[in-house]
């Protein structure tokens, strides 16, 4: 029995070329920007210029008069499109009903106010600038905007055990943590084709969410739920930027049922700059008490507050929630408040981006860790491995909720140390320092939730020793295939070749949740696990082929990964720019399916660690304009901007979460590497008294700092 790829039966039902397959098989790819229908239409977005402003007047007939145009509809022919629904995780979450599109007011730069649709992109980009919009701009709500916050508020989430203490903290800290763009090689796409006589709509999406993303089609165009399929096809990256619908695929997909005709979109790099959802926004603030009998951690305060945007994606809260619940972290403390805020602005919409929540929690915490270290004459790396659990402790249930998986703490820092050369190179730092070298060391201790919830698998035995997996997880090139054909040739006996992987296509695949929050290997792994099991028994007891198991695995608890990154960097006295001479880190993921795609994953992670440690930062002027339009401007890492010297190695502990034992490793070079790279530049600049420094450690921000001592 042959099985078609994941949108083959599809995409030829429409006259999508066989021979675009076949670029799959040679390793060329197939992304929804490959695709073409007959009679297609390509789609373009007239955008607004202002941050805030009333819409006066929309005028469309020379756009719709021009060469090629089919049509252009307004947020007027659009208003009846519902905003996608938000994931409630807080029960006191301020979520304000209403349309997608404000037929009176832009919210935004780059919202969208018309679509245009022609026959090519040239034609229907010379049309965007044929429509004409009359705007009287208005006074725009920036990212925490004080005294307007109140009224923006979303939702608020705190905890407190037993009262800090009365006396002053030993040290405070605050941390900003700027807005990133997740910058997905491949930017937002998508390719709509309404089927009138089977009342059905198929969509190609670049998506890591394709079941969610069915359910909010669905739900904005009034369909039944078998009347939309959703396809992800080969998906370029995605990083929390795909993990929710955006407005534009929910007006194109409401184009092509409108026009009876298919209809792409290919967002361009600027416009994935301008609007597309981004990460990152928050501001923390925290104090921290040490016991003085024993020296460790006795207490701990943080508070963040989180800028949004202006409309919220499904997982909008969600980097707010983690912040709040991951605190204390890593460290056993006998007093803890914690408290998170989220509030709206006219900018673009803030979601979950690779890390999401966790980065803010983890920077915050070392940052205090290593100021009260500072303070109390303690070794930094002392301070941690007195305060931490021990392997022997866990896992436990913690007083806000949460339950902190197995993990090794003091195992971590002792391999780290070991493997960085902590001792020798504190030696070598005063020797550097004495020759006016800046020479600073970083600790970066983490623990990260990730793998909750429910994940679904079928599994068919098609024939003596060949077998197809069909998931509801997605995948963006975390090789999902070769670990989910490795963990059931484990079971089955069978060489993973032998085993075919789905995924993407919710026509052939089982609902499921997708890929995000490092949850697809744990989730999802054990999913596949188990139903390998089953169909193992199964079969065993007489099942007929072809044989079929389908089930959904749900988490019972949440498996929490851990590690730690330890760097040296040098700040130049002269020019500011840091330079990351070594860098040590040592990850936890539990069950490792594949080392060398955990490798690649945190090679990954390192790059977007410290891309957004030393370089990246959306930026918006005081009327709300984005002044960070362009790679000109954004500042991505590059080969150079990496550190030296790199040493990765896995420690793992099993999960006790699930039957995989598997724990999530994408998110975490975001996680601890920015935290280490922080501290490395307070230590480096540790000679600066009062000295306060703000993600990314750019070279005119260490100079700066550095001028600024010097007076």
């Amino acid at each position: 029995m042959s099985h078609p790829s994941t949108y083959e039966s599809t995409a030829n039902a429409h006259g999508i070329s066989r021979r675009e397959d076949l670029k799959l098989v040679q390793g060329l790819g197939r992304f929804v920007g490959d695709m073409a229908l007959p009679g297609m239409l390509v789609a373009a977005f007239v955008r607004s210029p202002y941050s805030h402003a009333k819409v006066l007047a929309v005028q469309t007939q020379d756009a719709c008069a021009a060469h090629g145009v089919a049509a252009v509809l307004t947020a007027q022919d659009l208003a009846d499109l519902p905003a996608p629904l938000v994931n409630p995780l807080l029960a006191d979450m301020s979520i304000p009903a209403g349309p997608l599109l404000s037929t009176t007011h832009v919210r935004a730069v780059g919202e969208p106010v018309a679509l245009v649709l022609a026959d090519t992109p040239a034609q229907a980009e010379a049309a965007v600038a044929l429509v004409q919009v009359d705007y009287e701009e208005l006074d725009p709500l920036l990212p925490f905007d004080v005294e307007a916050s109140a009224t923006a508020s979303v939702a608020e989430c705190r905890f407190e055990d037993g009262g800090l203490p009365a006396t002053p903290p030993t040290a405070t800290a605050s941390v900003v943590m700027p807005r990133v763009s997740p910058a997905p090689l491949e930017p937002r796409a998508c390719l709509a084709c309404w089927d009138a006589g089977a009342h059905r709509l198929t969509v190609w999406l670049s998506t890591q969410t394709p079941s969610r993303a069915r359910h909010d089609f669905a739900r904005a165009l009034a369909l039944p739920l078998d009347g939309v399929h959703v396809v992800a096809p080969d998906v370029g990256g995605a990083f929390g930027g795909k993990a929710s619908v955006s407005p534009e695929e929910l007006m194109v997909a409401a184009a092509a049922m409108r026009l009876a005709r298919p209809v792409r979109w290919q967002a361009s790099r600027g416009e994935d700059l301008q609007y597309a959802t981004q990460g990152r926004g928050s501001q923390a603030q925290g104090a921290i008490w040490l016991d003085d009998a024993e020296s460790r951690i006795d207490a701990l305060q943080a508070d963040f507050a989180f800028s949004l945007g202006h409309w919220l994606p499904y997982s909008a809260v969600a980097p707010m929630r983690n912040a709040q619940r991951i605190v204390p972290g890593p460290y056993r403390v006998a007093h803890l408040a914690s408290r998170a805020t989220a509030h709206r602005s006219h900018t673009a919409a803030v979601n979950i981006y690779r890390g999401a929540g966790r980065p803010e929690a983890a920077v915050l915490l070392e940052r205090l860790v290593d100021a009260a270290a500072a303070a109390a004459g303690i070794d930094p790396l002392a301070l941690r491995m007195r305060s931490v659990w021990q392997a022997q402790e866990l896992p436990r249930d913690l007083p806000n909720g949460e339950r902190l998986d197995t993990c090794d703490l003091p195992g971590l820092l002792n391999t780290a140390s070991e493997a960085f050369g902590y001792a020798r190179r504190r030696a070598e730092q005063l020797a550097r320092r004495r020759n006016g070298e800046l020479v600073g060391i970083g600790i970066g201790l983490y623990v990260e939730p990730c793998g909750q919830g429910w994940e679904s698998a079928r599994l068919t035995c098609t024939a003596p020793g060949r077998f197809v997996i069909a998931t509801g997880a997605s995948a963006q090139g975390q090789g999902r295939e070769t670990a989910y054909a490795a963990i059931a040739a484990q079971v089955l006996g069978c060489p993973p070749g032998s085993i075919e992987v789905l995924h993407g296509d919710t026509s052939t695949c089982p609902e499921g949740i997708g890929a995000l929050a490092s949850r697809s290997t744990a989730i999802g792994g054990s999913a596949v696990l188990q139903a390998a099991g089953q169909l193992m028994r199964e079969l065993a007891e007489g099942a007929a082929l072809p044989h079929t198991v389908e089930l959904r695995h749900t988490s019972a608890h949440e498996a929490w990964a851990s590690g730690c990154v330890m760097c040296q960097v040098r700040v130049d006295a002269d020019t500011g720019v840091l330079a990351i001479e070594d860098l040590v880190w040592i990850d936890d993921a539990g069950h490792v399916v594949d080392p060398t795609m955990v490798h690649g994953q945190m090679w990954g992670g390192l790059a977007q660690g410290v891309g957004q440690a030393l370089l990246e930062q959306v930026v918006y002027d005081g009327r709300g304009q984005l002044l960070t339009g362009s790679f000109m401007d954004y500042a991505m890492p590059r080969a150079d901007d990496m550190p030296r010297a790199v040493h990765m190695a896995s420690r793992p502990t099993p999960s006790a979460a699930n039957p995989l034992g598997a724990k999530g490793v994408g998110e975490a070079g975001c996680i601890g590497v920015p935290a280490a790279l922080l501290n490395a530049a307070y230590d480096a600049l540790s000679h600066i008294p009062d000295l306060t420094l703000t993600f990314p450690l750019t070279p005119d921000r260490l100079w700066r700092a550095m001028r600024a001592a010097d007076h």
